[in-house]
């Protein structure tokens, strides 16, 4: 669940570099409340679940462009390659593959790397010790 608020607490930060499972926990969270609201939706046929879908979907909006933003400067990228989804057909499948690609494991123009700054002190294994 930290990796949800923690990114939310990043509200509009586009500096910086996002780890792959901080981003797709965040996807993951996104997509079950997104998928729950509209379930309740369509299963009372209440308008009201409709609009708080609606207000959801905007209030994290840019919460999900930032931590995108920050996975493309963790691969080595500028954020510029969100621009890339709207190309027709292979644009969405390309930034798809873009957010599974790993980490560059040595600090880069982003900053430096995730893996290497999260360690034992915050509950991350260190992979990089034996």
């Amino acid at each position: 669940m930290h990796y949800y608020t923690d990114v939310l607490k990043k509200y509009v930060t586009f500096e910086g570099r996002a780890r792959r499972s901080e981003y797709w926990m965040f996807m993951l969270f996104n997509i079950i409340i997104a998928a729950v609201l509209l379930i309740l939706s369509g299963a009372t046929g209440s308008k009201i679940f409709t609009i708080i879908y609606v207000v959801y979907v905007l209030a994290v909006l840019l919460p999900s462009l930032g931590v995108l933003v920050r996975r493309l400067h963790d691969t080595g990228r500028s954020g510029a390659w969100f621009f890339i989804s709207f190309v027709p057909f292979v644009g969405g499948i390309w930034l798809f593959v873009l957010t599974l690609l790993d980490s560059q494991p040595a600090p880069n123009q982003y900053g430096p790397s995730p893996k290497a700054v999260a360690g034992p002190q915050q509950g991350y294994p260190n992979p990089y010790q034996a």
